[in-house]
């Protein structure tokens, strides 16, 4: 089981009270594992600003992204695909977290400290990767954290076509037992590509409705230790 680690110095306000048009909630406070957990029991996810020095952001998005887990599109191709593969669960999280960070990903935003944080919380067993294996070779990935039915997805990446898709298909996979249909897939934002593997937008005061349920739900077995 994740084992709870020391309180945040920091205070997260509720984000229903924040600006109804602006995704960006807070800026400051830190990395820890205790600030992590509470942010994201808030409804908020940390990213870098970009401009070495600067405080770290927090966000909560007013349209969040969400992969209903009845929702899932799996294309035949896709389908094919995830056969060619072997699934695997916590046992390459850093170099997962590592493939994601790859400074010569487009828009790649994982810095050092991203990257430092997520392992720790990796160790302590609220950070999980969820990983797609192709011969011996891990080939995509994705990474996340899980908090009771909240599975907060931060980064994906490929080596072999079809390979993060595969991974996505392995988490859902994963979820589905008798908490299933309150259980909850967060990926931040929709984007074209999410899309079309069912990801939704819903606003930010249902998405944090939503939140408050799953996290009082038990962990899946998957991820229980």
């Amino acid at each position: 089981m994740p084992v709870e680690p020391p309180a945040t110095a920091w205070t997260f306000s509720d984000p229903r009270g924040f600006d109804a048009l602006d995704d960006l909630v807070g800026i400051g406070a830190d990395l820890e594992p205790g600030t992590l957990l509470a942010a994201y029991r808030r409804g908020l996810f940390p990213m870098p600003s970009g401009h070495p020095g600067d405080p770290m952001y927090w966000f909560c998005p007013v349209l969040r992204g969400v992969l209903p887990l009845d929702g899932l599109h799996v294309s035949r191709s896709l389908r094919r695909s995830t056969r060619d593969f072997e699934s695997r669960v916590d046992t390459a999280f850093e170099e997962v977290v590592a493939a994601c960070a790859d400074p010569s990903r487009e828009q790649g935003w994982i810095d050092d400290d991203i990257r430092e944080a997520y392992c720790e919380l990796h160790r302590l067993g609220w950070a999980h990767s969820v990983e797609t294996w192709q011969d011996g070779r891990l080939v995509g990935g994705l990474y996340g954290v899980a908090i009771g039915g909240l599975f907060a997805g931060e980064s994906m990446f490929h080596r072999v076509t079809d390979a993060s898709k595969s991974a996505l298909v392995s988490l859902v996979g994963l979820l589905r037992d008798e908490h299933a249909s309150e259980r909850l897939i967060d990926v931040q934002w929709r984007t074209e590509h999410l899309a079309s593997l069912g990801v939704v937008e819903v606003p930010r005061v249902a998405y944090l409705a939503r939140l408050e349920v799953a996290i009082g739900l038990p962990l899946p077995a998957v991820f229980a230790g």
